[in-house]
């Protein structure tokens, strides 16, 4: 089964984060305007190699841990929450994609990873389409919303149903045989082009089709027997962390400039008392969550599949980690005041962060799931995908 990869690219990659920070810093607001990353924005994120974290290490990529990977999107999502949401899918699809196809699929899209010859891939599998089997591979049809780094994307991945056989499957293929909408006008996360696409009876050989529950890889370690859904929450956790770390130093800036002014609020102990509320709260969240991944990554590398009780703390982690962010940004955008209102970090962070919360993965039913599992309520039942089902 294999023992989990520990990279020892990790702090190099780190440095390279910090050093394309200003980058990402000051590209921000113009990638917003865009709706998608600016081209210098685009082109340092590639350079830095933080797309590669996902892709298999015998496919030429860095194989990051999950712990690894959760620092480096939360370092990423920091310095642009935006950035770090776009690399977070990227990364993830396009590693999933490069351990759960095969030999000849893996020829076709990863050919020279090290030196960045390989497919960067985005897309979605929680609404699904409809694929018919033919000679060679399926026909597959249908639309989907939030393709998160499309612009930066060379190939989509996307989840259709086998109507023969009923089966989820995940269709991988070059971006021009979809057709784009351009319909990306939201209050956060503008900067991420997650856009809808539309295929009308697009072939794709088998080659380049997997089981979407699956977590059996061909290619890489441990870190991809976790599955589609646990790969997505170790980076959504990490974009949170980022998100809320950045947004505490940005009121820690506005109290450090309004402290000893006419009435400042910032010099009362309610502000006191909600700042300190709020830095325990991403501090907790942050100490479980990777307290979590680092029992989650021991389970890994004894050759095991993580316990549907292992499943269910994980995906229970996120949806913590999630809306305590959620409630440090309240506590960031009152006690900033008007300074939250006007254009600039703390709005937008604001904005994305309410963006973020509204994905699926951290959403109330699968929180009630999770519930009801470590209650006891269903035995014999295990996640497929979001759903927790009876074995």
């Amino acid at each position: 089964m294999g023992q989990l990869h520990t990279s020892a690219e990790f702090d190099a990659l780190s440095q390279r984060i910090d050093e394309i920070a200003p980058i990402l810093r000051a590209e921000a607001e113009e990638s917003e305007d865009l709706r998608q990353p600016t081209e210098k924005l685009a082109n340092a994120l590639k350079s830095s190699g933080v797309l590669k974290i996902g892709i298999p290490r015998e496919l030429g990529g860095y194989e990051f841990s999950p712990s690894q990977v959760v620092r480096t999107i939360e370092a990423l999502s920091y310095h642009d929450a935006s950035a770090g949401w776009t690399v977070m899918a990227l990364q993830m699809v396009t590693g999933a994609t490069a351990a759960y196809l095969g030999a000849e699929a893996a020829a076709d899209l990863f050919p020279d990873t090290a030196a960045g010859q390989h497919a960067l891939i985005a897309g979605q599998g929680t609404r699904l389409g409809k694929a018919v089997r033919v000679d060679g591979g399926y026909r597959i049809s249908g639309r989907w919303s939030f393709a998160s780094g499309i612009s930066m994307a060379s190939h989509i991945h996307t989840a259709a149903l086998c109507t023969e056989t009923g089966e989820a499957l995940v269709c991988t293929f070059p971006k021009e045989q979809a057709t784009l909408v351009d319909n990306w006008d939201v209050m956060g996360l503008r900067a991420t082009h997650s856009i809808d696409y539309v295929c009308e009876d697009v072939f794709v050989p088998a080659t380049h089709v997997f089981d979407a529950p699956t977590k059996e890889n061909h290619h890489g370690g441990a870190v991809y027997r976790l599955g589609l859904v646990l790969l997505a929450a170790a980076v959504h956790t990490g974009w949170a962390l980022g998100v809320g770390k950045r947004l505490l130093d940005e009121l820690k800036a506005v109290a450090g400039r309004k402290t000893g002014t006419h009435n400042a609020t910032v010099d009362t102990g309610h502000f006191h008392a909600a700042y300190a509320h709020a830095e325990a709260k991403l501090r907790a969240a942050r100490a479980w969550a990777l307290e979590l991944w680092t029992e989650n990554e021991a389970t890994l590398d004894r050759g095991e599949h993580l316990t549907t009780e292992q499943e269910s703390l994980t995906l229970l982690m996120l949806n913590n980690t999630t809306w305590s962010v959620h409630a440090v940004g309240q506590t960031a955008y009152q006690w900033a005041g008007t300074t939250a209102l006007r254009r600039g970090d703390i709005q937008r962070y604001f904005r994305d962060l309410h963006a973020g919360t509204q994905h699926v993965t951290s959403g109330p039913v699968v929180l009630q799931h999770c519930g009801k599992s470590l209650a006891g309520l269903a035995p014999g039942g295990r996640w497929v995908f979001l759903d927790l089902v009876d074995d």
